[in-house]
């Protein structure tokens, strides 16, 4: 569905920073907007039901957004999914969408998988080195792998940085093997 997702993101990116709207205020703007929409059952099903014309749908977002506020080019990108009968891919759109501005802005997800939880100073020492390698800033999140048994695997976009004891164990292994 990233296929589909996709140009709706970039061509929403790509308005939110030639009109200089400030990301992070557009992002709380769809993160209302979603939470509204995941709390409302009957909101999802009537923008999902098909027997109910886009025109209607768009009249509803409206009257939704007296109350959410959102910007007209947040309401505007949402009528968009609507009349396109792309509403069902909202997750997927504004997932592409975060990435598109992150992109953007010169920031890298990076994914950080340790054997245990990390001390603050260890956190902003992997970001820091991170972020040394990208050239980007570092946008982190962290899990927690006990089967790792020690070190740490990063993952930035596809590439994946196994710095991991069993990652190790798991090279030495094939090494021997072959």
């Amino acid at each position: 569905m990233a296929a589909i997702a996709a140009p709706y993101a970039r061509a929403f990116a790509a308005v939110v920073f030639e009109a200089h709207l400030n990301p992070n205020e557009v992002q709380q703007q769809l993160d209302d907007f979603v939470a509204t929409w995941k709390e409302g059952a009957d909101l999802r099903e009537i923008f999902l039901d098909p027997s109910f014309a886009a025109d209607q749908k768009v009249g509803i977002l409206d009257k939704l957004n007296t109350r959410l506020g959102m910007s007209q080019l947040v309401r505007n990108f949402i009528a968009v999914l609507i009349q396109h009968d792309r509403l069902n891919l909202l997750d997927e759109v504004l997932a592409e969408y975060r990435k598109e501005v992150n992109r953007r802005l010169g920031i890298s997800e990076v994914q950080v998988t340790t054997a245990r939880p990390l001390a603050d100073d260890e956190r902003k020492s992997i970001e820091q080195k991170v972020a040394e390698m990208t050239g980007t800033q570092v946008q982190a999140t962290y899990h927690e792998d006990k089967s790792l048994l020690g070190g740490v695997v990063v993952r930035v976009g596809s590439t994946v940085y196994d710095g991991s004891v069993k990652g190790k164990l798991d090279q030495l292994k094939e090494q021997l093997a072959s």
